[in-house]
């Protein structure tokens, strides 16, 4: 009896397809990392990351090819210069690499949710293992050497209670004073002020670094987009007595060479905005005060206009690699019909 081979679902084209650009992409960037590290913990992070990425590419790779779909071009090494001067300081690299994990964690638990074959499910799980320990080594490493930003600390609950009044969730009033941050809003307004300013630094270092004219003013508002939603979350913060999260300046160099091609460059910060986009809406969906709802539905937006330019940039380049497509069937009819 012949035994059946389910094909790959649309979900499951669609997680190989994005996987595969992400860690073609980070495994450029990674290996750039490799070419100028210094310190020898942090090497020893990049080191694991850059092996999982590569390791990661090559079973994508024979995925692909078992089920007869082409290998998306993705990034090589004709989008990396590996011997472009440091333009990243040790302690960037470590922390953008937590970051980065922080994103992976999140997007292998939805690739395992979007996939029925057991044998993708068993890819994904170990990615989500694989970046898990990446997040815990590189957690390690940075809270040893005194790099870790943690969030803020608030009392602990002598008891617990249930919200007695509607104003609860009103962060507007001429009346009365706004009633202070919960732990759960403190944490999305936490998270997101620190993935602004990572985005910050890497607008600044891919703007500084690009021959191109256009894509350095596109880099130079995506930082200032960032550099103003880290201001509004900040000031929320402060006005709540809590101390937003604050990390060293030291991060990118004086280097003006490119070490990466600006393809590259282009699509790392239309995931990033990707990444911001999605935390502002599950940012929005749990906060209870309704002037930091508001604040997050309307910062979205202005994330949204700039990937959507960035987009249009991309495309303008023959920068966008296409996402794998249905079939139009009108089309297939208007051209079966032309040949009879």
């Amino acid at each position: 009896m012949t035994e059946y081979h389910a094909k790959l679902t649309s979900s499951e084209i669609a997680s190989i397809w994005t996987s595969y650009l992400n860690d073609s992409m980070s495994k450029c960037v990674l290996g750039y990392f490799l070419k100028h590290v210094q310190d020898e913990e942090i090497k020893s992070v990049v080191q694991f990351a850059y092996t999982t990425s590569s390791t990661h590419l090559e079973k994508l790779t024979t995925i692909l090819q078992e089920e007869h779909i082409p290998v998306p071009t993705g990034f090589n090494n004709n989008d990396v210069n590996l011997n472009a001067p440091a333009l990243y300081t040790d302690p960037f690299m470590l922390t953008y690499i937590n970051h980065m994990a922080k994103i992976g964690l999140l997007g292998y638990g939805g690739f395992i949710s979007m996939s029925a074959r057991e044998d993708m499910r068993a890819y994904y799980r170990e990615g989500l293992n694989e970046t898990s320990e990446l997040y815990e080594r590189s957690s390690k490493v940075a809270l040893s050497k005194g790099l870790f930003v943690r969030a803020p600390y608030i009392p602990y609950l002598t008891q617990t209670d249930y919200v007695d009044a509607r104003k609860y969730l009103s962060g507007f009033s001429i009346f009365s004073k706004q009633r202070p941050l919960n732990a759960v809003e403190i944490s999305h307004l936490f998270m997101n002020t620190q993935t602004n300013i990572m985005g910050t630094k890497l607008a600044i270092s891919f703007a500084q670094t690009s021959p191109r004219e256009k894509i350095q003013k596109w880099m130079l508002r995506g930082r200032d987009i960032s550099k103003k939603h880290v201001d509004i979350f900040t000031k929320i913060l402060l006005e709540n007595d809590i101390q937003p999260p604050v990390s060293s300046d030291i991060a990118i160099t004086n280097s003006t060479i490119p070490p990466f091609s600006d393809k590259l460059t282009m699509f790392h910060m239309s995931f990033m905005s990707a990444a911001g986009s999605g935390n502002y809406a599950t940012a929005a969906a749990a906060s209870q005060r309704n002037d930091l709802i508001l604040n997050y539905e309307r910062l979205a937006p202005e994330i949204a206009l700039y990937a959507k330019d960035g987009g249009e940039l991309m495309i303008d380049h023959a920068w966008m690699e296409q996402p794998p497509p249905t079939m139009d069937k009108d089309q297939l009819t208007n051209k079966k019909d032309a040949t009879e």
